[in-house]
């Protein structure tokens, strides 16, 4: 997979991720001993990010943490909408090129 497509592609699967940890926290946030999920990302060299979950050392009031929650589920809709509007690119990219080429 060259560089665009795995950039492009950890995008998406940071993006899912983190949807799914807020997703989560908010449906578990008045629950007994739930601690929040956080996503982590890590840079990989020219290939996008590594993303994993995490719960933080740190315990926050639910409901002050739910709006983080909700604002992380929207902004990181944009995230994933930038990421397949990068793969689109990417292919009609290629596809322009085989047109010169043929």
């Amino acid at each position: 997979m060259n560089s665009i497509s795995s950039v492009a592609v950890s995008g998406i699967h940071t993006a899912l991720l983190a949807l799914t940890a807020a997703a989560n926290n908010v449906a578990n946030a008045q629950t007994p001993g739930f601690r929040r999920q956080v996503v982590l990302a890590q840079e990989r060299s020219g290939s996008g990010v590594k993303a994993f979950v995490a719960q933080p050392q740190a315990i926050h009031e639910p409901t002050a943490a739910i709006a983080d929650d909700i604002v992380q589920q929207m902004s990181t809709g944009y995230l994933y909408k930038v990421n397949v509007l990068m793969l689109r690119t990417e292919q009609k990219m290629l596809g322009s090129l085989l047109d010169i080429q043929a």
